[in-house]
């Protein structure tokens, strides 16, 4: 058991007995041994406090204006902060993700998470967090904002995919290093992480790193969410995204889902206001019960899709290799991938140049699109093999 000193402010709106003084201070019993980890100053942060408001009164006391701004359709209104934190949106995500509300922080977007959680836990110049490339880019530039340390242990590439390297995370996982994130399915890979391996590095490192698993394409691979393991892996942290499987790329919204007193440390370090009223309301419209059938059913056509895509991508001539996906995406090795690119504009797409990736030479990102624009695409592709760009 440990204990940390904390100081907290704490306000709740529309109660008048909620207000606790600003300095207040008081021990923190805790029971997750990965608070440690946390950096010190941020244990004793003292955060910001918003304008409360009993919902009783109209709002003069934050400071805006008292006039909607043209065009402002919002229920809530756009010239009024809103709620801080979220509550309605917390309550949803918490519901959609089957987790308790406490164990939920939404922020703008997966990569605000990413974010919350290298400042909170990477002291500069002394902490560091391991990657696994080729793997999705934020990491590495939240950490060198932050001026953290960069470890790349690299996952094994084979024809049946990209595994995880337990025993060489293991071993590059010093005091100094405090996060090891792990993409799954991968981006740009594809496809899912082995749980065995994963669950081994929680296991092994719990009380001395936290291992942060981005789901951020969880919903294509039929898989349960790592957030089922959150009870017995303290130092769990779980990434999820509306971006993706919700088509709500636009919105930003990402959710970071942990042990509770986790989230309550990086609580302490969003920004106030952090979530727009645009995105709460989108959000709570776009993943209401009545909409979720439509969704699964999109998801069904884009799995469908992508086995087809793939299929249909392995019988061209300019195609090496397409590397099983378990995401919304197909990573594609070519045999010229400028051929390929130039292919796919000639037929008004775009897809992702991936070269610069480690292990990703001549591999291109595809995301997976619509019927149609996946059969324009291989049109496309056929067509630059029949004028001569195949080898």
């Amino acid at each position: 058991m440990l204990w940390l000193p904390l100081t907290l402010s704490l306000s709740h709106e529309g109660r008048e007995d909620a207000n606790i003084d600003i300095g207040e201070s008081f021990e923190l019993r805790t029971m997750n041994p990965n608070l440690k980890l946390a950096r010190p100053e941020i244990l004793t942060l003292q955060p910001y406090v918003h304008a409360a408001w009993d919902h009783r009164y109209e709002r003069m006391h934050a400071n805006e204006n008292p006039w909607r701004a043209a065009g402002d359709t919002s229920t809530l209104g756009l010239n009024v902060y809103p709620e801080s934190p979220a509550e309605a949106l917390h309550a949803r995500l918490a519901e959609l993700y089957g987790v308790d509300i406490k164990q939920v922080l939404a922020g703008r977007g997966s990569d605000e998470g990413i974010d919350l959680l290298i400042r909170s836990f990477c002291r500069a110049g002394l902490d560091s967090i391991i990657i696994c490339p080729p793997t999705f880019g934020f990491y590495r530039v939240a950490a060198e904002v932050q001026g953290a340390g960069v470890i790349e242990v690299p996952l094994i590439r084979s024809a049946t995919g990209f595994l995880l390297d337990v025993d060489a995370v293991l071993d590059a996982c010093t005091v100094k290093v405090k996060l090891v994130f792990l993409c799954s399915p991968g981006n740009p890979p594809g496809n899912a992480l082995h749980v065995d391996s994963m669950l081994a590095l929680c296991r092994q490192l719990n009380g001395r790193a936290l291992v942060v698993v981005d789901e951020a394409y969880i919903e294509f691979t039929g898989r349960p969410s790592f957030t089922t393991m959150l009870a017995q892996y303290p130092n769990l942290v779980v990434l999820r995204t509306l971006s993706k499987a919700y088509a709500l790329a636009g919105a930003r919204c990402g959710t970071t889902i942990a042990d509770a007193e986790i989230i309550s440390v990086l609580a302490r370090v969003i920004p106030p206001y952090a979530i727009p009223t645009s995105t709460v309301e989108s959000v709570l419209t776009a993943t209401a019960p009545e909409q979720r059938e439509r969704i699964q059913q999109q998801i069904q056509t884009l799995i469908a899709e992508r086995s087809n895509l793939s299929e249909q991508l392995k019988q061209c001539k300019l195609v090496k290799h397409v590397f099983p996906s378990d995401a919304n995406f197909l990573l594609v090795e070519c045999v010229d991938a400028d051929a390929v690119f130039n292919a796919a504009k000639s037929v008004g797409l775009v897809i992702r140049d991936q070269r610069k990736q480690p292990q990703c030479g001549n591999c291109l990102r595809i995301t997976v699109g619509s019927p149609e624009q996946n059969r324009r695409l291989v049109q496309g592709i056929r067509a630059a093999e029949q004028s001569g760009h195949a080898a």
